[in-house]
């Protein structure tokens, strides 16, 4: 068996396995990274995220973040690769900052939706997730919608607005008649027409003025308690269904893991919120399957 250090943290409770790969020498396979997040089994958590330098990153994502000394190479808990996650950066963050790898108050880290800027504030971080847009925007603008979504505890499929933030979203804003905890998401909601790489789902519920609270079925995962790049998506759907109003750029988002902020500035988006490590040590990885000393 090989072993290895781990660390693991979350951001409003989206939860992650870091693994520190300083030398750029480890190649997670599908079947480890489902172990390290296998709750029972292995560490537990919403992904997996190698802590790389940008030397050992693809050669695509070298080119896209010129400016980034740090590979954020995320996978999802079943073993999928992702472009990003918005509540993991600011884990990846943290992590760099308490291990002395970026020591300024604003740094840049790789991802495989480009370079992504880090702002470190109080006890917390702020991401500019960069440039988002409506996935199809000509269908949006005709019809306010370019979706619709069944979920287990609505009775009918609901009109929702598809949205790229590097990575696939797909919001639905919740009639009063229908409860948001009432939702059952412990089964992938069906979106019609289904994305062809998948899409993440987020149900939200207005609060007040630039306040939503939302629930979110992540692609490759499940429901999760908070998504960053979600609460950023959600945030936007209800901005711009509510006709792009310039008095409400900055957005409070409740998740059941808690709170995060959204700020918008035109065609760009950050996501502030907290990030917090709270074990390390190391982990034994399984054979693979049909190898074994005694084989």
């Amino acid at each position: 068996m090989t072993t290895i250090d781990f660390v693991k943290g979350h951001g409003t409770q989206n939860d992650f396995v870091l693994v520190p790969d300083h030398e750029g020498r480890l190649d997670l396979t599908p079947q480890e990274v489902t172990f390290l997040a296998d709750r029972r089994a292995g560490i537990g958590g919403d992904g997996v995220i190698r802590v790389a330098p940008i030397g050992a990153a693809p050669d695509d994502v070298r080119e896209q973040c010129p400016d980034a000394r740090w590979f954020m190479d995320y996978r999802n808990s079943d073993g999928s690769v992702a472009e990003m996650c918005g509540n993991g950066t600011r884990v990846f963050a943290r992590y760099l900052v308490d291990a002395g790898l970026e020591r300024a108050d604003v740094f840049e880290i790789a991802t495989r939706a480009g370079q992504k800027r880090i702002t470190r504030f109080g006890d917390g971080f702020a991401t500019d997730l960069g440039p988002w847009r409506l996935s199809r925007e000509v269908e949006a603008q005709e019809r306010g919608m370019d979706s619709v979504v069944q979920v287990h505890g609505a009775p009918d499929p609901l009109p929702a607005l598809s949205l790229d933030l590097g990575n696939p979203h797909t919001v639905v804003a919740l009639p009063p008649s229908i409860d948001l905890g009432a939702l059952d998401l412990t089964r992938a909601p069906q979106v019609d027409p289904h994305p062809e790489h998948g899409t993440n789902v987020e149900f939200v519920r207005a609060i007040e003025h630039a306040h939503i609270s939302m629930r979110v079925h992540e692609r490759g995962v499940g429901e999760t308690l908070s998504c960053g790049t979600g609460a950023a998506a959600a945030a936007l759907a209800i901005w711009w269904w509510g006709g792009r109003p310039s008095d409400q750029l900055d957005w409070l988002v409740d998740v059941p893991g808690g709170r995060l902020g959204v700020q918008i500035a035109g065609d760009r988006v950050a996501l502030s919120g907290p990030a917090v490590l709270v074990a390390l040590g190391t982990v034994e990885l399984p054979d693979p399957v049909g190898v074994s000393d005694g084989a």
